[in-house]
């Protein structure tokens, strides 16, 4: 198992509503704007799954789906579809009453022979998001 995680990310918005937000896909609405049109299309999503298709790597559709969440902490998101099997985590932890950080964690199976070739755009891709979603509106 391989895991690759983000840097901790300053929030300047409440624990609740950043889990608020992040905990239901139904907000990704205002995320899809910000996705690479070249590069990622077909994007579905409901309150616990999303989907889409990748065109880069050879990847294809990538299918997710919460399943588990820690009100104001976790969110657990595993693949359903995917060329490799992974689970994320997204952290929540409030500094205060007005603002908190978050981390992802990513761990994935990744197959030997593949590793050397996609651990640095994993990395990178796991530092974009956390990037982006400590810059959305909560």
């Amino acid at each position: 198992m391989n895991e690759f995680v983000s840097p901790i990310k300053y929030i300047n918005a409440p624990a609740q509503d950043v889990y608020a937000k992040l905990s239901d896909w139904n907000n990704l609405a205002q995320v899809a704007p910000l996705l690479p049109s070249d590069k990622v299309q077909d994007f579905q999503y409901d309150a616990d799954s999303c989907s889409f298709q990748v065109n880069a790597m050879g990847v294809g559709k990538i299918a997710l789906r919460i399943i588990d969440r820690e009100p104001f902490k976790t969110i657990k998101i595993s693949s359903e579809a995917s060329p490799i099997a992974f689970t994320l985590w997204i952290q929540i932890k409030e500094k205060d009453a007005v603002s908190c950080y978050i981390k992802l964690t990513l761990r994935a199976d990744i197959p030997f022979m593949l590793k050397a070739m996609v651990s640095k755009p994993l990395q990178d891709g796991m530092d974009k998001i956390a990037e982006t979603l400590a810059h959305l509106p909560y």
